[in-house]
């Protein structure tokens, strides 16, 4: 029987649109319960290659006959052996093409809306690790938000709308995955932002993200507003664009809020959280539409594939814009600290400049979901 690869974009396709398949994860158990592949109608069986050496006829009952089979691996290798074995037994099956690390690395490209006086904004969704990027485009130029380092997926992208980078913009120096803005600025000749409270350490140059200045993409002149927003990081900065959309970074998310411990200062800056989302975030328009730089769980995606929700929705049901008591919204953000991102202090003082990993030793940092909410 047959052996078809599909591409982590084959799969996040079928996640999108709720298509029903089944996921045999061949990886060890501590992997599979710390991430996998989730969606809506994805149904798991886990079992590790080690205990398949000997054959895979005890766990032909054990998967459907009604939906397609899919093999995952954190590679590949492992999970083309097992599709071997049940093809030899008679199933067609399917494996992940690159495993594992193709689901951490891909990016699907959403868009989100048009802007007043034309252009767009775009979503990059990184749905194997809970990452959101953004494109603004207008005129001919395009502006660039929390990048990942998949820096290739943005510049073609670009290059298929027939626009300029002349604008990156980090929102925060990010703990949990590391950021293509610096290298995609200086392959386009554009301009790189940073929140300088945040660039305290770093090691190259950059334009200071500041509140008050307006960062202009086009000549329909699309505002990009500054908001100083702390919390997640003590630099954390938000982006009004187009007077609709609030960049939100990793300060406020659909179902969640932003950790603030990530630089060892859970204590210090969560009232700094607080302020920004019981304040600064409470003072702007609830016709915004929040777009965040992570989600936490696959149920946050819209039916399109896109991450997003306006603020007064939010307002209305996120649990963490609605504790009227302080302490009790610093007990529960202190409290319900979900883990530490795999090596986060390396992915930051990456982002700082100060170390060059290898690409696989990138990856390595990158393995594993989104940490960087509190429910």
């Amino acid at each position: 029987m047959a052996v078809t690869p599909l591409t982590a974009g084959d799969i996040a396709k079928k996640v999108i649109r709720k298509e029903p398949f089944f996921i045999l994860d061949v990886r060890n158990e501590d992997a599979f319960k710390d991430w996998k592949i989730e969606g809506e109608s994805v149904q798991h069986l886990n079992i590790p290659y080690f205990d398949l050496l000997d054959g895979v006829e005890h766990i032909l009952e054990q998967l459907p006959t009604d939906r397609p089979v899919v093999v995952v691996c954190a590679k590949e290798g492992s999970s083309i052996m097992v599709a071997d074995m049940l093809s030899e037994e008679g199933r067609d099956v399917h494996y992940l093409k690159g495993g594992m690390k193709a689901w951490s690395e891909h990016l699907e490209p959403v868009k989100v809306g048009d802007l007043k006086e034309g252009g767009a904004i775009y979503q990059f969704v990184r749905i194997g690790k809970g990452c959101l990027s953004y494109m603004i485009v207008s005129e001919g130029e395009a502006a660039i938000v929390d990048a990942t380092r998949m820096t290739d997926v943005f510049t073609s992208f670009a290059d298929e709308l027939g626009v300029k980078i002349t604008n990156v913009l980090d929102t925060h120096l990010h703990a949990d995955h590391i950021s293509g803005g610096r290298q995609i600025a200086e392959q386009a000749g554009g301009t790189y932002w940073l929140p300088p409270k945040d660039a305290a350490e770093v090691t190259f140059a950059y334009e200071p993200l500041e509140e008050g200045r307006v960062i202009t993409v086009g000549k329909s002149k699309i505002d990009i507003q500054p908001i100083y927003s702390p919390g997640h990081t003590i630099g954390s900065t938000s982006f009004i664009v187009d007077g609709a959309y609030l960049l939100s970074g990793d300060i406020l998310f659909i179902d969640s809020i932003g950790r603030p411990d990530l630089a060892g200062l859970a204590e210090d800056w969560v009232g700094d959280l607080r302020v920004t989302l019981y304040e600064r975030y409470r003072a702007l328009a609830e016709e915004l539409i929040v777009l965040p730089a992570h989600f936490m769980i696959i149920e946050e995606l819209n039916e399109d594939g896109s991450v997003s929700e306006k603020l007064g929705t939010l307002f209305a049901k996120n649990h963490g814009l609605n504790i009227a008591d302080e302490k009790e919204f610093r007990k529960l953000v202190t409290d319900n600290l979900p883990p530490q991102p795999n090596a986060y202090q390396e992915i930051r003082q990456t982002n700082m400049g100060k170390i060059t990993p290898d690409i696989d030793a990138q990856r390595e940092m990158e393995i594993g979901p989104n940490r960087c909410a509190v429910r």
